[in-house]
This record gives C-alpha cells, structure tokens and sequence, in this order.
C-alpha cells in the first residue's frame, strides 16, 4: 500500500512513524516531510495547503491513503478534492472541517446537541464587542473566528486587557480575516485535557487521554504557543468518567451530525476544561494534536493503517483498540525566541545520542538537512519523547535524553507532566 502524509511537523514525523510499522504499508510519502521523515520514506516538495499539486501526485502515484495532519489544507477542502477522485483520504470534508476553522461554527453546533461549552456572544463589530464588555464580569475570553495557528485566544483579567484584544484581534488584523468576528465567553477554571477519537460518522472510539502544555515557560508563564509538551494518560478522569466524557460530547455530536446526513469521518479532538461542575468543551480539532499525538500514538497497540482504512470505509465498528498501558511524555525543543521572531540553520547534535536510551522517540518538526548536517528550520524543532512505567520516571528519562540534545538558543520547559499531580 502507498500512503501520503500531508505535512511537516513532529505530529506528521510520529503518524508516518507509526503508520510505518504496518505490515500493509509498503512505502510512505511525506509532503513536504522534515528531516525524520525523510527516514522513513521519501520527501515530496509539494507544500500542504498546494491542494491541485497534492491531489496531481496522488494520482500519478497511486496512492491508496492519504493522511492529512494539519488542519489548512482539511479547511481549505482537501478531502472533497481527493474524494471527487476516488481517492481513499483520512479526515473530514471542508464543511465540517469548520468545527475548528470556525468557532462560531463549533460553538452552534454545542448549543445544537446540549454539548457542554461556556455561554458566549458573537460579535462582527469591534465597537459592539467594546460596549458588551460594560456589563461582563471578569475575567472573560476573547476567541478571533477563524485559524489561527493556536494563537487567537486570550484570556483577558479586566477591561483593558479586554479592549486592547479586541482591538489586537478585529482592528489590527494580527490574524488576519482569522479576526473579522470574534467570540466573547466565558472564562472557565480547572485543568485542560485533550480527548482524540476516531469516527467514521456512526462509530465513536476514543483515543487516551492526554494533557497538553501551550505557554511557552514554566509554570504557564510567557505567550500561547502551538504546545511544548504533553503526557499521557492523565488523572484526571477515572475510567466511569472518561466513558461519561466521551457519551456527553462525542457521540452526542457525530450522531446528531449523522441524523443531517453528515458523516464525521478521520480524528475528532476535543479540547476541554474539566472544571468543580464537570467537563466542558473549549473548542474542537478536525486532526491529531501537536503534541498530543507525539504521547497518544506511541501508546496505540495494532495497525493505525487499517484503523484509518475501517474509519474512511464506514467499518469502524470492526475495531478494537488495545493501548500500551505505560506513561508517555513528550518535551518540544523549540529556536530561541519561539513564538516570536527566532534564527534558523543552527546545527542540532546529540540526537543520536539521545536515541541509545530505551524507549526514548525523537520527532522531527522544524529541520532540515543540508551538507550532511541536521539544522533548525522552525520555531518548534524536535519532540522529545520517552516511555516508561511511572510518570515520574518517565519524566526523569525524558529530560535525560533532552540533556543530550543541543542547538544554539534552544529552549523548552523543564515542568512537562507536573500538572499531573494536581487536582481539580
């Protein structure tokens, strides 16, 4: 079987790293791919929101599945292009891709099926989103529209914090038409967790729970980020709980989707506060977390080939999933200065190295290789992940293996998995 994986992140690195080990799979494309990619298949310099340019190399290729990562191109109508063509493709449409390029969007569909999120208002107007904040108790959250990159939410602890993200948001532009409405809600308090499940628009199974870190320092300090770390399991739901979970938000929403005619088909990500009262949604993804994924597929025990061929083909119901029963951490290593402006080209040593430990997995996301030397080409460069039988343990093995990697201005946090020992 060919595969093509459209990305080129530590998230694309681990799906083409898993789906590798499938006894179906015979070789692996990744577009554009990184440097551990290239590891393991072959790289195709074919961006990911190159739609028509994509869709020309899978059927000169053949290619029997492909397997979108980020979300653009799944909002910009990858998989009705490749679908149109009688090609096998592992996500949603571009209609319900909207669940993530569209809060307003996700946030409808949650008032729709009773699915617990925070009370909001919808604002086009910055002016009118100025005056509603008269009468809002604080804090509250500020959610631009559309896509962008993790970074369009801010919470806002007063007033002035509120109108200068109103203003950052739907005057400056900062994420572009990302901005031209925006949401008001709510500011919810307890801890995050982040629930993946397969559908195949009828069958929901869900995946491990996991527990991202998006600040970029310790202690949640410093500005959002695409996330620099994560761990799985969490202890934050018991087994009654997580089934709860997964029967109040996902099953809910694929089968009133089903219903309309609608069939969600690839990974459904839920984004969640677990809060004194309960779980409640803060927003959906229509693919695999970065990193989430890094800490999530490692656990995945059989063939992520044929789970996503049953998911396409309508036959999930047909699957069972076992997970390694082990704790997962995952520590991103990112370019000095990430989210902000940050330096390309440093020379990355001691990956392998690094590797000789047991259980410990490296990710390429920002990297590239020229004159036979591993360089940074990203803010985010390398998930570093470990396995091992306690979390603590497994945090102590992970940050060994960090202490043998070294880029010029490298940065990450040194508090991965501590939020585990909290309680709600």
């Amino acid at each position: 079987m060919k595969v093509l994986v459209v990305g080129s992140g530590a998230r694309e690195h681990c799906l083409v790293d898993k789906l590798s080990q499938s006894s179906k799979v015979d070789i692996i494309y990744s577009a554009p791919g990184n440097g551990g990619t290239a590891q393991l298949g072959k790289n195709v310099d074919i961006k990911a929101d190159d739609l028509e340019s994509l869709l020309e190399f899978a059927l000169n290729k053949k290619i029997d599945l492909t397997v979108v990562g980020p979300e653009i191109p799944l909002a910009k109508g990858i998989v009705d292009k490749f679908k149109d063509q009688g090609l096998k493709i592992f996500g949603p449409n571009k209609e319900l891709a909207k669940l993530e390029s569209s809060k307003i969007f996700a946030k409808k569909l949650m008032q729709k099926y009773n699915i617990p999120t925070a009370d909001f208002e919808v604002f086009n107007q910055p002016d009118l989103a100025k005056k509603h904040l008269e009468k809002r108790e604080f804090p509250v959250v500020i959610k631009a529209d559309g896509l962008a990159a993790g970074k369009g939410v801010i919470i806002c602890k007063d007033r002035k914090e509120a109108d200068a993200a109103i203003e950052t948001i739907m005057i400056d532009k900062k994420f572009g038409g990302a901005g031209d409405k925006i949401i008001i809600e709510d500011c919810l308090f307890g801890q995050e967790l982040s629930v993946l499940a397969f559908s195949d628009g009828e069958t929901v199974i869900p995946l491990v729970g996991s527990q991202d870190h998006k600040r970029a320092f310790d202690n949640d300090q410093g500005p959002n980020t695409g996330g620099m770390g994560a761990y799985a399991p969490t202890p934050l739901l018991d087994k009654q709980g997580f089934n709860q979970l997964i029967d109040l938000v996902f099953r809910p929403l694929v089968a009133g989707l089903n219903k309309e005619n609608k069939k969600y088909k690839g990974i459904l990500y839920a984004g969640l506060m677990i809060t004194n009262s309960g779980p409640s949604v803060l927003e959906f993804n229509v693919r695999f977390g970065d990193p989430e994924a890094q800490v999530v597929l490692p656990k995945l025990k059989g063939d992520l080939a044929e789970i996503m061929l049953k998911t396409v083909d309508g036959k999930l119901k047909e699957t069972k999933i076992e997970w390694d029963k082990r704790a997962c951490v995952c520590v991103v290593l990112a370019s000095g200065g990430y989210p902000g402006k940050y330096e390309k080209g440093k020379e990355i040593k001691g990956i392998e190295v690094a590797k000789e430990q047991k259980d410990i997995l490296i990710y390429h996301a920002g990297t590239k290789e020229k004159d036979d030397k591993l360089l940074t080409s990203g803010g985010r460069v390398l998930s570093v992940v470990a396995l091992g039988d306690k979390l603590k343990e497994t945090k102590d093995k992970v940050y060994q293996a960090v202490n043998k990697i070294s880029f010029e201005g490298m940065q990450y946090r040194t508090d991965i998995s501590n939020k585990a020992k909290f309680k709600i």
